[in-house]
C-alpha cells in the first residue's frame, strides 16, 4: 500500500523534470525485475523465463546492471534455474521457499505461444528481505507485472518494494494478462504505483471494457497516459506496429518482417531494450527503434533468453 505520508504527486514526480533527467543519464543503469521466475516447458525442451526476469535478461545483455527478485523451490528445478541466472549474468535476490519451482506449459501454433500456468508455486510466495529493499533503493527501473501479484504474499512484497524505489526511477508495469489471474481492482492499483505502462493489442481490449475506455487505440493510450499520470505508455501490436507515448511526443514504428521461430519473451525484450536505452540517454524515438530491433531478433530465436551476438 502507499504510505500515508506519500501523495501520488510525490511518487509520480514532476514529468518534465524526470524526462529531462533521464536524457542526462549515461551511467550503467540498475534495473530490477520483481516477479515470476520459472521454466517455460516448450515443445523443444525447458527454457528459463518469467516476464520480469526476461526483461532483466535483455537489459543486462545490452549493458545494464540487472537483478531479479523472486523465489524458487528447494528442488532440482530451482537449483537448475539459479544456474541459468548465473550463466546469463543476472544477479539476483532469489529466496528458497517450501513450494515447487514455477513452471509454465507452453504450446506453439505458428510460433505464437499459449500458456498453462501452474498455481501455488514458489514465485507466488516471494518474501520481503532487507537485501531486496536495499537493492530497489538504488534502481533506475523496477519492472513488475500482474501475474506474479496474483497471490497476497508476492503482492505485498512487490508493493513495499515499489514504495522504496527512488522517486525518479521508472516503475515499469507490463500488464502481462494471463488466464484468470487479474482483476480491475488489481490493475488499477498497480497503475497507481506505475509511471510507465506496457500493453499489447489483445490487452487493450480487456482494458477498454474494464475502464469503459472509448475511441481509437491511439486515443485509449493517450487517455491512460493522462488518467494515471504516466511518463510512458508502450503499446505493441504484434507483427503490425508499436507506438510509445509520453506527455510531449509519440513514436511509431512498423514491426520488421522476420522469419519467426517463436515469440516467447519478445515483448519483454522490447521492454528491456527500451528502458535500457532511455536510461542511458537516448531519445524516445532512438530508444523505441532499438527496442524494435531487439524484439525482432528475439523472434528469430528459440526461447526467451537467446544468446546475443556482441
Amino acid at each position: 500500500m502507499l504510505r500515508r505520508e506519500d501523495s501520488f504527486d510525490d511518487l509520480v514526480y514532476n514529468k518534465k523534470e524526470v524526462l529531462l533527467g533521464e536524457k542526462k543519464m549515461n551511467h550503467k543503469p540498475v534495473v530490477v525485475g520483481i516477479g515470476e521466475l520459472l521454466w517455460d516447458m516448450l515443445p523443444s525442451g525447458k527454457r528459463a523465463g518469467g516476464a520480469p526476469i526476461n526483461f532483466v535478461y535483455h537489459a543486462t545483455q545490452l549493458g545494464a546492471e540487472g537483478y531479479a527478485i523472486s523465489a524458487v523451490g528447494k528442488d532440482d528445478l530451482g537449483a537448475e534455474i539459479l544456474q541459468e541466472l548465473a550463466k546469463a549474468g543476472i544477479e539476483h535476490q532469489t529466496a528458497e521457499v517450501p513450494y515447487p519451482t514455477g513452471k509454465v506449459l507452453v504450446s506453439l501454433k505458428d510460433g505464437i505461444p499459449d500458456y498453462t500456468i501452474v498455481e501455488n508455486v514458489a514465485w507466488d510466495h516471494i518474501p520481503l528481505t532487507q537485501q531486496s529493499c536495499d537493492l530497489v533503493k538504488r534502481a533506475g527501473c523496477v519492472c513488475f507485472g500482474s501475474l506474479a501479484l496474483r497471490h497476497a504474499d508476492s503482492r505485498q512484497t512487490a508493493e513495499r518494494l515499489l514504495e522504496l524505489a527512488p522517486r525518479e526511477a521508472l516503475r515499469f508495469f507490463d500488464i502481462n494478462l494471463r488466464q484468470q489471474y487479474y482483476s480491475k481492482e488489481l490493475i488499477e492499483k498497480l497503475l497507481r504505483y506505475a509511471n510507465a505502462f506496457k500493453l499489447n493489442d489483445e490487452e487493450i481490449l480487456v482494458l477498454r471494457k474494464m475502464f469503459a475506455l472509448h475511441g481509437t487505440d491511439d486515443e485509449v493510450c493517450r487517455t491512460l497516459l493522462d488518467r494515471f499520470d504516466l511518463r510512458y505508455v508502450v503499446f505493441t501490436a504484434g507483427d503490425k506496429f508499436s507506438a510509445i507515448y509520453c506527455p510531449t511526443e509519440k513514436s511509431f514504428f512498423p514491426t520488421p518482417k522476420v522469419e519467426v521461430v517463436d515469440t516467447v519473451g519478445a515483448g519483454d525484450s522490447f521492454s528491456g531494450a527500451f528502458v535500457y536505452n532511455i536510461l542511458t540517454g537516448k531519445s524516445l524515438k532512438e530508444a523505441h527503434e532499438e527496442a524494435v530491433k531487439v524484439a525482432a531478433f528475439v523472434c528469430t530465436q528459440s526461447g526467451a533468453w537467446p544468446a546475443y551476438d556482441k
